[in-house]
């Protein structure tokens, strides 16, 4: 059986896609990491209105050329525009099969669509939980990273970012990615730790701006706390793939989020929160009710095109801290 490349949009259980000896690829992670500027004016210069957020975009092009067989495309649970990005990446010749994260968020709801999945990879249950017991151990470890970064100091929240963002697809490789994981552990613990007058929450989807976390590190602060990116890594290592996608809070609403989140903030010692939105999206909403429920110093950012920070933007940044540090 030929193997495939398997682009998808957001996180789901990529543990079908690994159980049928494939590739899965985060079109969000390849957009970033490629011409991303470039993805986005050519997604544009194929009629995607400036409107349109910049991800949906990126995506558009990026999965255009990277060599895919095949898109999982997310169409409940994620951006607004999932079900008109699939459609448009099916008409450019893609084929393109649908995941949703159903609405009421029932155990019975999600298992039958993740059993859809495994019948379109032609996988069994009990070869996809194979995996996932491969995965989580990779989990564990992401686990003592997070630790290390809100305990212990030792991982910086760049570093965080970075691989909390890849765990959503483990660079397609679980066997490669552990190795590096683990080298970069070996690293940080003989780190001295990490000094930070002001340990901040970062919120929301991973920023398009590319030097959000260096720039927080300018005013002698550090993110603690990456909210949607740990939640990329499956923390709570339940032992049932639809338990696990259940308490995956992402895909589901704004109160789902606040239950994960508030223990953090006090978990974690949080002295100020950053929220992350992105122009033209949805979850610029949901902030609305983040801000109302978190009782701490609160600076809401909204990105648009993957650069660094506007010095509008970053003016803001710097008042904050000015102000809270």
């Amino acid at each position: 059986m030929k193997t495939k490349r398997v682009g998808f949009t957001t996180s789901f259980p990529v543990e079908v896609v690994f159980a049928a000896g494939h590739i899965p690829i985060d079109l969000n992670n390849i957009f970033m990491e490629g011409d991303s500027a470039g993805h986005i004016r050519k997604a544009e210069m194929k009629g995607f209105p400036r409107t349109v957020c910049s991800w949906i975009k990126g995506n558009y092009d990026a999965a255009l050329s990277a060599n895919l067989d095949e898109v999982v495309g997310i169409v409940q649970g994620d951006c607004s525009n999932g079900s008109s990005l699939a459609a448009m990446l099916a008409d450019a010749g893609l084929p393109v099969w649908h995941f949703s994260f159903p609405q009421e968020h029932s155990y019975q709801a999600l298992d039958a669509e993740t059993a859809k999945l495994e019948e379109h990879y032609e996988v069994s249950r009990s070869e996809v939980q194979r995996v996932k017991k491969r995965l989580d151990g990779i989990r564990e470890k992401l686990i003592r990273l997070d630790e290390l970064t809100w305990r212990e100091r030792l991982v910086s929240g760049r570093e965080n970012h970075y691989w909390l963002v890849n765990s959503s697809d483990f660079n397609g490789d679980p066997d490669r990615f552990e190795e590096k994981l683990e080298a970069f552990l070996r690293e940080a613990l003989k780190r001295d730790p990490i000094p930070a007058k002001l340990r901040c929450a970062y919120l929301g989807v991973p920023p398009i701006y590319r030097d959000i976390y260096d720039r927080v590190r300018d005013q002698g602060a550090d993110v603690v706390f990456n909210e949607v990116q740990r939640q990329f890594s499956m923390p709570y290592l339940l032992p049932d793939i639809v338990e696990q996608y259940l308490a995956y809070t992402y895909p589901y609403t704004v109160f789902e989020r606040l239950a994960d989140i508030l223990p953090e903030l006090v978990k974690r010692s949080v002295d100020a929160v950053l929220s992350y939105t992105q122009s033209f999206c949805h979850l610029q909403i949901d902030n609305i009710l983040l801000k109302k429920h978190i009782d701490l110093p609160y600076l809401t950012l909204e990105g648009d095109q993957p650069e660094e920070l506007d010095s509008r933007t970053l003016l803001r940044l710097e008042s904050f801290f000015e102000v809270h540090g």
